[in-house]
């Protein structure tokens, strides 16, 4: 009965002096903290898989890199210089977020752009079907009556005959 509880207690400590290790290695008063890596991480992007953020992909490269990160912040650079760093060594295309300037700054403005020139277009549109129904529309729609045929340039002569006859059924 005793062996179960041996057994137990050997799991019961042995759990907790992995956890405490691995709580000691996590929380190094000395060293930048996992979020601060993070934080410049989410910034740049994995040099082997395209289009995953730094901070949450798993490669060699990119455990390679946070390392880097974290040993250049417990040396003192700023956020600045480590991703000025990062842009030197691999160029642009790691960073998460383009710099505004130069022709990347067509990343910014072009979709606003196309949004107004999108708008204009609706608009121009929309102002020409409205004025093509309003030019099919009959004379009655219009208003109907003498002002009508006027407008249809009607002979007179055949309009007092409509009258007449109009009249005459009513």
């Amino acid at each position: 009965m005793t062996r179960p509880w041996l057994f137990l207690l050997l799991a019961l400590v042995a759990s907790l002096a992995v956890s405490r290790g691995a709580l000691a290695q996590a929380s190094d008063p000395d060293g930048p903290t996992a979020d601060e890596v993070n934080r410049i991480a989410k910034k740049l992007y994995c040099p082997v898989c395209p289009n995953t953020p730094l901070d949450v992909c798993e490669t060699q490269a990119c455990q390679d890199w946070r390392a880097q990160i974290r040993d250049q912040l417990a040396k003192g650079w700023s956020e600045a210089q480590i991703l000025d760093y990062f842009v030197a060594q691999y160029g642009e295309r790691v960073l998460a977020e383009p710099e505004r300037k130069g022709f990347t700054s067509l990343v910014w403005l072009l979709p606003a752009l196309v949004v107004a020139v999108g708008l204009i277009t609706a608009t121009q549109v929309l102002r020409g079907w409205r004025g093509a129904r309003s030019a099919r529309a009959s004379p009655e729609e219009q208003g109907g009556g003498r002002a009508a045929a006027q407008a249809m340039q009607v002979d007179h002569d055949v309009l007092a005959r409509i009258e007449v006859e109009l009249d005459r059924i009513a």
